[in-house]
C-alpha cells in the first residue's frame, strides 16, 4: 500500500466526450495536431489506471484543441458543456478528480463569463487555456482583462501546449506534440515575459507542462536579451527569477534528463506530476511512473512526495 503522502495528484490529465469529438471533428480537427485521431475516455477505466498507479488525484482538463474552433457562439456552448461533464463527475467521485475549466479563448468576455461560472458556480480547481489562440500568444494586449480577473482570483491557470499557426511550415508532417509542443509552451511564456504579463499579475498561479520544454535551457538567453535590449530596469526580476515563480509538471519523459534540467534551472519547490493521459494511453502513463520510481530519488524523500506535496500546496481542497 502506498502512503498517503506518496499517492500521486495528476495536475495533467484529460477527458473526452464524444459529442466534444464529433464538434472538433466537425470543425475540422479529424487529426488534432497531426495525430491519428481522438483517444476515448471513461473515469471507470481512469480509475483503474489510478488505482493501478497510485495517483490519488486527478485534474482533468481538455486537451488541445481546446474548445473554440473559429465560432464564438458555438465556443461559448462547448465550454459549458464540458465543464458542466467535468463538474459532475468530480461530484460523481469527490477527492478521485478534479477539474481545470475549459475557456473559449480568443473570446474574452465569454471567457469571464466562463471564469464566474466555473470558479464561483461549478467549484472547478482553476482554468485551462492552450498556448496560443488562433495564433495570439498570451502576452497579447486583448488577454489583459482576462489576466486581471484571474490575478484577482489567484486562480491557478493551466496552460496546455497546442499548434503554432505556422505549423504546416515547420513540422514537416509529424505529429505536433513531439516538438512543436514544447516550442509553443516556450514562446508563450517568452510572450508573458517580455510583454510583463507575469509581473503585472503575480498572483495568478501559473502551471506549465512537459518539465517547461526548452525553459531550462533558454533562460538565460532570453535574459541576455531582456537585459541588453528590453527592460534593463534594476527593479524588474530576471527572466530565471519569474520562471522560477511558476509551476511545471513532468509529462512527457522525465527522466533522465527532463526533470535534472528543470530542477537545476528552477529548482523543485513548484514541481508537479502530470501524466497527459488519455491521451498517453494507459500502459504507457504506467511505464511514465514506473520510470519516476525508478529514477535516483531526490535527496531525502521520494519524488512522488515531493511533487504530491507541492501540488496540495497549489491545490488546498487536494490537501491530506
Amino acid at each position: 500500500m502506498i502512503p498517503a503522502d506518496e499517492q500521486l495528484i495528476d495536475v495533467h490529465a484529460h477527458f473526452v466526450t464524444p459529442s466534444y469529438v464529433q464538434a472538433a471533428t466537425a470543425a475540422g480537427h479529424t487529426h488534432p495536431d497531426g495525430m491519428p485521431g481522438y483517444p476515448q475516455w471513461s473515469a471507470t477505466e481512469h480509475l483503474d489506471l489510478m488505482d493501478r498507479t497510485g495517483i490519488r488525484t486527478s485534474l482533468l482538463s481538455i486537451s488541445s484543441p481546446g474548445t473554440h474552433f473559429g465560432d464564438d457562439q458555438a465556443a461559448r456552448a462547448l465550454s459549458r458543456e464540458v465543464n458542466e461533464y467535468a463538474a459532475d463527475v468530480v461530484r460523481e467521485h469527490p477527492r478521485r478528480f478534479g477539474h481545470f475549466a475549459s475557456l473559449p479563448l480568443a473570446d474574452v468576455d465569454a471567457s469571464l463569463d466562463e471564469i464566474a461560472y466555473a470558479l464561483d458556480v461549478l467549484d472547478s480547481d482553476g482554468v485551462t487555456i492552450e498556448s496560443n489562440a488562433h495564433g495570439a500568444y498570451l502576452g497579447d494586449a486583448r488577454f489583459e482583462p482576462l489576466w486581471q480577473e484571474l490575478n484577482r482570483r489567484r486562480a491557478v491557470v493551466f496552460v496546455h501546449p497546442t499548434s503554432p499557426r505556422c505549423h504546416e511550415a515547420v513540422s514537416v508532417n509529424r505529429p505536433r506534440p513531439m516538438l512543436e509542443f514544447i516550442f509553443d509552451s516556450t514562446r508563450t511564456v517568452s510572450d508573458l515575459v517580455f510583454n510583463g504579463v507575469l509581473t503585472r499579475h503575480p498572483d495568478i498561479q501559473w502551471v506549465f507542462t512537459h518539465g517547461g520544454g526548452t525553459l531550462p535551457l533558454l533562460a538565460d538567453r532570453m535574459e541576455l536579451f531582456r537585459a541588453a535590449f528590453h527592460d534593463s530596469a534594476p527593479d524588474t526580476p530576471t527572466v530565471p527569477e519569474q520562471l522560477r515563480a511558476l509551476w511545471f509538471d513532468m509529462a512527457g519523459t522525465p527522466f533522465p534528463h527532463q526533470v535534472p534540467a528543470l530542477s537545476a534551472a528552477f529548482g523543485t519547490d513548484r514541481l508537479l506530476y502530470g501524466s497527459d493521459y488519455c491521451w498517453t494511453p494507459a500502459e504507457a502513463a504506467a511505464a511514465q511512473i514506473a520510470s519516476v520510481d525508478a529514477a535516483a530519488q531526490p535527496g531525502g524523500e521520494t519524488w512522488r512526495a515531493l511533487t504530491t506535496r507541492n501540488a496540495a500546496a497549489l491545490l488546498t481542497r487536494l490537501s491530506i
